[in-house]
């Protein structure tokens, strides 16, 4: 059998490798132990799974493979940062972060490669989309973090954010596996809790995955209440427009109980007047909600500027009066790429 005819194994469930080495002659459990070692041990190769018999192992690698991440690349920022550009099997290449704070690490893991949407402010939208990543892929930057955090800063990964390369709606089946996945005690065994997922907004894909009851986090970039002015900036708004959005994220809260955060960046000139502000609180009415007011990361050739202080502390300010939990997030990772809207393979180009 060729190389590239191999079966991938790691799209076999539990259920399918038990079945496959009771077909060979072997006992059932063994699938149990392959597949411990494919997603809680992470294996890379078959000659790691020490607890098979050589010959079982070479069966194994004669029949299957293993299309595991490998990082191609690794760069740490001054404040702590680490941004890896990730190979694909295929040889393509995404790019993941690890972001330290004092009591916690975060991963910040991509979906697809380059981008389904057109957002003019994001570095990554200007990438061609190629294709989306396999719940595995997901699950692989997940592993690398996870040890990097253990080796680098002394304690596991604690949140995971899908806000890296990609809208993770338009990858909405792995995506979903891959936090499966990654929340099983057969994975990782991570709380949802502690996951986010961000999107641009999808409203019809929201809503399928209210009817799912999900238990992690749901984050909107939002940007902009206004409809001409979000088109301007995300223009395929125009396909997904804010009213279709707004009743999305109204039913995301009556099945889920979970309130929305709203990703927002305030722009010089486009969305830092009263007018803006007034939209948004309206926009905060359609279900509980916190707004993350998110510092603005140039990218190369890009044509927009941060606000001053004084118009974000005006959003501070309108959104508290009203009730809203409000929060400034400062970028992180920035000398080296990989703040948020950064991502684009510059250093795998």
């Amino acid at each position: 059998m060729k190389g590239s005819e191999k079966r991938d194994i790691r799209a076999m469930s539990r259920e399918d490798l038990r079945a496959f080495f009771v077909s060979v002659g072997e006992k059932a459990f063994r699938g149990n132990q392959v597949y411990e070692w494919l997603w809680q041990k992470g294996a890379h190769s078959f000659s790691d799974m020490t607890n098979l018999s050589l010959e079982l192992r070479q069966h194994l690698d004669t029949h299957f493979t293993i299309n595991h991440i490998a990082v191609d690349k690794m760069q740490r920022s001054k404040d702590g940062t680490v941004k890896n550009a990730v190979k694909l099997h295929d040889g393509l290449v995404v790019e993941s972060v690890l972001i330290p704070a004092e009591n916690r690490t975060t991963a910040c893991v991509s979906s697809q490669v380059g981008c389904s949407l057109d957002c003019r402010f994001c570095a990554t939208a200007r990438l061609k989309r190629m294709r989306n990543l396999n719940a595995d892929e997901i699950y692989d930057q997940v592993m690398v973090i996870d040890r990097q955090s253990r080796l680098y800063f002394n304690r596991p990964l604690s949140n995971i954010v899908f806000m890296g390369m990609g809208e993770p709606l338009m990858n909405y089946p792995n995506v979903m596996k891959a936090i499966d996945k990654i929340t099983s005690p057969d994975g990782l065994g991570m709380s949802p809790k502690r996951i986010t997922v961000s999107t641009s907004g999808v409203p019809k894909i929201i809503r399928k995955m209210a009817n799912e009851q999900p238990r992690f986090r749901l984050a909107v970039s939002l940007h902009s209440a206004i409809e001409e002015t979000r088109t301007s900036i995300m223009p395929f708004n125009s396909t997904f427009p804010l009213k279709d959005l707004r009743q999305a994220v109204s039913y995301w809260y009556e099945k889920t109980k979970s309130r929305v955060t709203y990703e927002y960046v305030v722009w010089k000139g486009i969305n830092d007047g009263p007018e803006d502000i007034e939209a948004l609180l309206d926009f905060c009415k359609a279900a509980p909600c916190k707004v993350n007011l998110i510092e603005y990361n140039p990218i190369e050739g890009g044509e927009f500027q941060q606000a001053s202080d004084s118009a974000v502390e005006n959003y501070i300010r309108h959104l508290e009066a009203a009730g809203i939990t409000v929060t400034v997030r400062r970028s992180r990772g920035k000398d080296i790429d990989a703040a948020c809207g950064q991502l684009a393979n510059k250093e795998t180009a």
